[in-house]
C-alpha cells in the first residue's frame, strides 16, 4: 500500500474514490494496528510528503488514541499500551521530530497526537523523558521559532489532558520556567510567545505550589500582565483569558495584583479591540461567580468568614460600574437578529447583573442616575443600554429598593414596548420579564402587578407578542412569569383566569408564526403555554384546558403529515412533536391534580395511539417527551391503562435499553414507576421483561452512571407492587444491591459531583432495600433473613459517614431500619442487641428540626422496643 496516495484519495472530490480509500485505512487499522501507526507517524514527519497527506496522517493518529466515548476510549488505551515497546518508541520519536518541521499543518498535529500519548503513558509513570525532550527543544541554540511554537503547544496540550497530581513539582517548575521565557517580551516571535501564553492558560491548574511562593506568584503575574498589554491583539486575549482563568483558581491570593488588573481591565473594557475587551469584562464576572458562590456558601453555613472573601466587587464598585455602563453603550445594529451573537454591551449588561448579585442594594444609586439620563433620549443606543441596565440589576437587590424604583418606572416600561426601535422594544420586553420574575409575587401584597392593571398589563403583552420574532421570544418570557407569579397564589389565581383564553390563542399563534426561523420562538410559545396550564385555577378552567388538549391532539396528529425531504425537516418534525407530547403532559398532570378523570378517560385512546406513533419516529429527544407524556397518562388514568401494555410493553423494555439515549433511558425508569403506581399487581405478566432489562442496565458498563440510581429505587417499586411474587428476582437482584452497595465504599469522593453520586446511590439502594422488605413482609419475609447482616452493616456505614451523607439519604436510611425491623421482626434480634449505633443515630433524629425525619425515628425506635421484647 502506498500510503501517501491513500492518504490523498481519502481526502478525494470523488465520493467512490475517497469511500474506497476510507475503507483501506480500516482494514490497515484492524488487521495490524501497531505497523499502522509506525507507517502514519513516519508520514507525518516526512517533510518530502504532501502537507494534505500528513495532516491527515496526524488525524487518524490522534483518534485511534481517543475517543469521547469512555468504554471506546478505555478499549484504545488498552490497546496502545498493548503494542510493542520498540514500535511505541519509534513513533513518540516520529512525534518529537515532526514538532520541528516548517510545515505547520504537520506540526500542529503532532503536538495534539503526543499529548494524547503522553494522557495515557504519563499517569501510568510512562514516557518519563519526555518533558525533558521537550524543554530541551526551548533551549537550544539553533532551535527555530517554530519548533519552539510546536514544543508550547505540545506542553499546552498535555497539561489539558493529564491531571496535577500527574506531573512532579520540578516537573511543573521546568514547564512554567519555559513556558514563562516563551511569554516574555524579549522573545521575538509573536507565534511562540501566543503559544506560551495559550499554554500558561492549561498549565495554570499544575501551579498551586508556585502561587502559594510570594516571588514565583509575582513574576508568573508579572509577565501576564505585560503580556495583557504587548501590541498583538490574539495575544493581548490570550493573556486575559489567563487573568479570567487566574481570578477563578487563585482568588484568594489577588489581592495584592486588584490595583494593576482594574486599570488593565477597564483599559482594555474601554479602548482595545471587542475579543480582548470581552476577556476584560469577563475577569470581573469571574470574581463576582466567585465572590456570590462564597456568600452564598456562607449564608448556607451560617458561618461568615472574612478571611475568605475579600469583597473586590464593593471595593471597585464606584470605578466598576461606569465602566460596565459604558460598555452598554456599544451595541451591534443586528444583534437582535443573531442567536449566537455575544458582544461587549451584552457582556457588560451580563457582568452588571452578576455585580448586583454580589453587592445587593449598593448598585442601585449607582446605576439608577445613567438610566434616569438616558431613557428618554432620542439617540435608540442610550434608550435601549439605560432599559438593559435598568433590567441587568433586579436580581440581588431587595424588594424593599427595587419595589418604588419599579412601581414608578413600570408604566414608561409597559409603553416602550411601543418604541420605534426594534433593539428598544427587544429590550424592553426582557426587562419586563425580569420585573415578572423577581418583584411579581400577588401574595406579597407588594406586587408591581395588581387586579386592577393586569387587565392593561395583559392587553400590552398580547400587542407586542405579534411583534418581530425577537421581541415575541422575550414576551413570551414575560407571560411564563406573569403566570409563574399566581403559581401558589391560591385563589388570587382566580384573577387570571378571564385573560387565559386570549392568553392561549396568543401563544398557540405565535407558536404557528411562519415569519421565524428562530425555533427558539415556537419552544418559547409551547413552554409559555405549560406554565398558564400549571398555574391555572383547574376549577374554573376545565372546558379551556379541554379544548386546548383537542387542539395539541389535533397538532400533535398534523406532525405525521409533514413533508420530510432533508434533515432539517426530520429534526424540526422531532422539535415539534417533543414539544406538543410536553403540552399533552403538564395537561395531564393538571388533571391529575384534580382527580378530573373523565377528560382523561376520554382522549386517553386517542393520546395513545398518537404517543405510539411519535416511537415510530427515530428520535430520540421525542421518545423522552413522549415517554414523560405515557407515564402521566398511566398516572392520571390508573387501572384504565391496563388495556395499552400489551402494545406499550415493547416500547418501554426498548427505551429500558436505549443505552445510547440515556435521558431516554433514565424516563422509561421513570414510567415503570407510575405504571406500578397504576396497575398495582397487574403488572405482573410484564414483570419478567421489565426486570430483565432493568438488571441489565444495572451491569451495563455502557450506559450512563446517572441512570443507575433510579434503577435500584424503581426495582424497590416493582418488590412493594408484587410482593411475594417478587420471589424469583431475589437471586438476581440481591447479588446487584450488594454489588453496588460495595461500589458506594471504594468510590472516590474528592469533587462535589461524586459525593452527590454516592449520596444518590446510598439512597436509592435503601429505597430499593425498603420496597423488597415491605413487599415481603406479609408472606415469605424468611426470604431476607440471610441478607440482613449485610444490609444492616451497610446502613450502619453509611450513616456513621456524618461528614459526607445528606439528609435524604439519613431520612432513607432511618426508614430502612424500621422496614427491615417490621419486616424480619423476632429473625433478627440478636443485630439490634449486638449494636448500639441505631439507638444513638435514632436519639439524634428524635432532636432534628425536620418534622418527617422525627417522625420516622420514632416509628423506627418503636418498632425496635417490639423487636427485642419479643
Amino acid at each position: 500500500m502506498d500510503i501517501t496516495q491513500v492518504l490523498l484519495a481519502a481526502q478525494s472530490h470523488d465520493g467512490q474514490i475517497r469511500t474506497v480509500a476510507e475503507g483501506n485505512l480500516e482494514q490497515f487499522q484492524e488487521q495490524n494496528f501497531p505497523q499502522f501507526l509506525q507507517t502514519l507517524s513516519a508520514e507525518l514527519s516526512n517533510d518530502e510528503k504532501p502537507p494534505e497527506s500528513r495532516r491527515l496522517a496526524g488525524i487518524l493518529l490522534k483518534n485511534s488514541l481517543d475517543a469521547k466515548d469512555s468504554s471506546r476510549k478505555e478499549e484504545f488505551v488498552q490497546r496502545w499500551i498493548n503494542v510493542d515497546p520498540a514500535i511505541k518508541s519509534q513513533v513518540k520519536g516520529s512525534l518529537l521530530m515532526t514538532l520541528g518541521s516548517l510545515v505547520f499543518e504537520a506540526r500542529s498535529s503532532s503536538s495534539q497526537v503526543i499529548a494524547k500519548v503522553a494522557a495515557i503513558e504519563i499517569p501510568h509513570q510512562g514516557w518519563p523523558e519526555l518533558i525533558v525532550n521537550l524543554l530541551s527543544n526551548m533551549t537550544k541554540p539553533e532551535g527555530l521559532p517554530c519548533l519552539k511554537q510546536a514544543t508550547l503547544d505540545a506542553l499546552g496540550y498535555i497539561c489539558e489532558e493529564i491531571s496535577p497530581e500527574d506531573l512532579e513539582q520540578d516537573q511543573v517548575n521546568a514547564v512554567l520556567t519555559a513556558v514563562v521565557q516563551g511569554m516574555n517580551h524579549t522573545e521575538n516571535s509573536s507565534d511562540v510567545r501566543l503559544a506560551a501564553v495559550k499554554a500558561m492558560y492549561n498549565a495554570l491548574d499544575f501551579a498551586e505550589t508556585n502561587f502559594l511562593n510570594d516571588l514565583e506568584r509575582n513574576y508568573i503575574m508579572k509577565v501576564v500582565c505585560e503580556t495583557a498589554m504587548c501590541k498583538e491583539a490574539d495575544i493581548r486575549k490570550a493573556a486575559f483569558e489567563c487573568l479570567v482563568s487566574v481570578a477563578s483558581i487563585y482568588y484568594d491570593l489577588l489581592e495584592p495584583y486588584m490595583q494593576t488588573l482594574f486599570e488593565l481591565t477597564s483599559n482594555a473594557a474601554r479602548v482595545d479591540e471587542e475579543p480582548v475587551a470581552l476577556q476584560a469584562v469577563e475577569f470581573w464576572s469571574t470574581i463576582c461567580d466567585e465572590e456570590i458562590a462564597r456568600q452564598e456558601e456562607s449564608q448556607e453555613s451560617g458561618v461568615v468568614s472574612s478571611s475568605c472573601h475579600f469583597r473586590f466587587i464593593e471595593k471597585a464598585l464606584p470605578s466598576l460600574v461606569p465602566m460596565l455602563l459604558e460598555t452598554l453603550m456599544k451595541q451591534e445594529e443586528d444583534q437582535d437578529q443573531d442567536d449566537g451573537i455575544w458582544n461587549i454591551s451584552m457582556s457588560g449588561g451580563t457582568c452588571l447583573g452578576l455585580v448586583a448579585r454580589a453587592v445587593q442594594d449598593a448598585i442601585v444609586p449607582l446605576v439608577m442616575p445613567f438610566i434616569e439620563g438616558n431613557i428618554t433620549k432620542p439617540d435608540w443606543r442610550s434608550r435601549e443600554a439605560a432599559t438593559f441596565a435598568f433590567g441587568s440589576i433586579l436580581e440581588g437587590p431587595s424588594v424593599e429598593k427595587l419595589t418604588p424604583l419599579v412601581h414608578a418606572g413600570f408604566d414608561f416600561l409597559l409603553n416602550a414596548t411601543k418604541d420605534q426601535n426594534n433593539h428598544v422594544r427587544d429590550t424592553t420586553a426582557w426587562t419586563l420579564s425580569r420585573i415578572f420574575e423577581f418583584l411579581h409575587s400577588p401574595t406579597s401584597g407588594s406586587s408591581v402587578v395588581t387586579n386592577a392593571n393586569l387587565p392593561h398589563v395583559i392587553e400590552i403583552l398580547l400587542t407586542s407578542i405579534k411583534d418581530s420574532p425577537n421581541v415575541s421570544e422575550k414576551i413570551c418570557g414575560a407571560l411564563y412569569f406573569l403566570a409563574q407569579g399566581y403559581e401558589d397564589a391560591g385563589s388570587m389565581s382566580s384573577v387570571l383566569t378571564p385573560c387565559l383564553g386570549e392568553i392561549i390563542s396568543a401563544l398557540l399563534a405565535t407558536a404557528d408564526r411562519s415569519d421565524s426561523n428562530n425555533s427558539r420562538l415556537c419552544a418559547s410559545a409551547y413552554e409559555t403555554l405549560n406554565e398558564i396550564v400549571r398555574c391555572s385555577c383547574i376549577s374554573e378552567t376545565l372546558n379551556m384546558i379541554v379544548q386546548l388538549l383537542q387542539e395539541i391532539l389535533k397538532r400533535l396528529n398534523q406532525t405525521f403529515e409533514i413533508q420530510i425531504t432533508s434533515s432539517d425537516d426530520k429534526e424540526k418534525q422531532s422539535d415539534l412533536q417533543a414539544l406538543l407530547c410536553g403540552v399533552a403532559q403538564v395537561i395531564l398532570q393538571k388533571f391529575s391534580s384534580c382527580d378530573e378523570k373523565s377528560a382523561i378517560l376520554h382522549f386517553a385512546d386517542q393520546m395513545m395511539v398518537l404517543f405510539l406513533r411519535v416511537f415510530s419516529c427515530n428520535s430520540s429527544n421525542v421518545h423522552e417527551e413522549a415517554m414523560l407524556a405515557i407515564g402521566a397518562l398511566a398516572y392520571a388514568t390508573g387501572s384504565e391503562f391496563l388495556k395499552y401494555m400489551p402494545e406499550f410493553h415493547k416500547y418501554l423494555e426498548m427505551g429500558l435499553q436505549n443505552f445510547g439515549a440515556y435521558q431516554v433511558c433514565c424516563v422509561s425508569v421513570g414510567v415503570v414507576g407510575d405504571i406500578c403506581h397504576a396497575l398495582d399487581n397487574k403488572v405482573l405478566p410484564y414483570c419478567d421483561g421489565i426486570m430483565s432489562a432493568l438488571l441489565k442496565d444495572l451491569s451495563s458498563p455502557e450506559l450512563h452512571r446517572s441512570v443507575k440510581p433510579p434503577i435500584l429505587s424503581c426495582i424497590g417499586d416493582i418488590a412493594l407492587t408484587i410482593g411475594e411474587h417478587f420471589e424469583k428476582y431475589v437471586p438476581y437482584t440481591m447479588p446487584m444491591l450488594q454489588g453496588a452497595a460495595g461500589l458506594c465504599f471504594h468510590m472516590d469522593v474528592s469533587d462535589d459531583d461524586s459525593r452527590e453520586y454516592r449520596n444518590e446511590l446510598n439512597r436509592s439502594i435503601f429505597e430499593a432495600y425498603s420496597g423488597i422488605l415491605q413487599g415481603f413482609k406479609n408472606s415469605k419475609s424468611e426470604l431476607m433473613v440471610p441478607y440482613a447482616g449485610d444490609i444492616f452493616q451497610f446502613v450502619e456505614l453509611v450513616l456513621k459517614d456524618n461528614l459526607l451523607r445528606d439528609d435524604s439519604v439519613t431520612k432513607a436510611g432511618v426508614a430502612m431500619v424500621g422496614d427491615l425491623a417490621d419486616a424480619l421482626g423476632p429473625n433478627i434480634k440478636l443485630l439490634f442487641k449486638d449494636s448500639n449505633f441505631h439507638s444513638e443515630l435514632l436519639g439524634q433524629c428524635c432532636q432534628s428540626e425536620d418534622e418527617q425525619l422525627r417522625e420516622t425515628a420514632s416509628w423506627v425506635q418503636g418498632v425496635i422496643r417490639r423487636v427485642l421484647v419479643s
